[in-house]
């Protein structure tokens, strides 16, 4: 008989997991879950002292970790990130593209090229690069799952997420073409989350504008946890998803 246990299911001994924008916020959290469920990883953001330190939590875990400094907004970097991956550990089963940028600005206006650039370049070229190079390995070899983190502002529009939205609903697009591409060996997938408590969103989380907006359009009445992330993630990253691609999953409370 088939064995449905939660451990056997979401299982990922033996996987790589490459998480970027992981040093914090939802990639901290996902790292840690993927570490738990057996995955060794690459930890990959702009500051290198955060990976490392969340590398050294990750090993107290029995597992290994790569921890590597790349802004994944910069083509070079990133192709040097999934370089340096494959040299590290000889492969990639899951790769993650986390790592997200939605600068405040007080007008469209007052968007420059500049900041619409870093935005797009953070939230759509990166991860472009990265799906591309990494989907190709993995449907060359044994396969793959590779996730990506979009936002509800890529299927809400808002003013004051204009660029952002535009990138991260570009995301939702490409993980269909990826799926395409790389199919039937590689799963491409993307999540869809609404607002969360981290780091960045302090400014705001806990304003009384966020909360009243949380009661009366929100079907849950609040904001999520990182680490209620984490499902989602699993899901995507193992065998459970196996006959699921191209698929948007959104962890938004019902916001949209």
């Amino acid at each position: 008989m088939t064995d449905y246990s939660a451990n056997k299911v979401f299982d990922l001994t033996g996987k790589i997991a490459l998480v970027t924008g992981g040093s914090r916020g939802l990639g901290r959290e996902m790292v840690r879950a993927f570490a738990q469920a057996g995955a060794d990883v690459v930890i990959a953001s702009r500051k290198i002292a955060q990976c490392e330190e969340l590398a050294e939590e990750i090993r107290g875990m029995g597992r290994r970790a790569f921890p590597y400094a790349c802004n994944v907004g910069d083509w070079d970097q990133v192709e040097g990130m999934v370089n340096a991956a494959y040299d590290h550990f000889g492969r990639l089963d899951v790769l993650v593209n986390n790592a997200g940028l939605s600068p405040l600005y007080p007008s469209l206006n007052d968007v420059d090229e500049a900041l619409f650039d870093k935005v797009f370049d953070v939230n759509l070229k990166g991860p472009f690069r990265a799906m591309a190079m990494v989907g190709a390995r993995m449907a060359a070899g044994d396969g793959g799952s590779i996730i990506n983190v979009s936002s509800t502002a890529s299927v809400i529009p808002n003013k004051t997420t204009a660029p952002y939205g535009a990138a991260k609903r570009a995301l939702n697009h490409m993980t269909t073409t990826f799926a395409m591409e790389y199919g039937p060996k590689v799963r491409v997938n993307c999540i869809i989350p609404g607002p969360f408590e981290t780091d960045i969103s302090v400014g705001w989380f806990h304003s009384e504008a966020f909360q009243e907006r949380a009661r009366t359009r929100i079907p849950l009445m609040r904001g999520g946890q990182p680490n209620e992330i984490v499902g989602a993630a699993l899901y995507f990253a193992s065998d459970a998803s196996s006959f699921s691609t191209s698929t948007t999953l959104r962890v938004d409370g019902g916001a949209y």
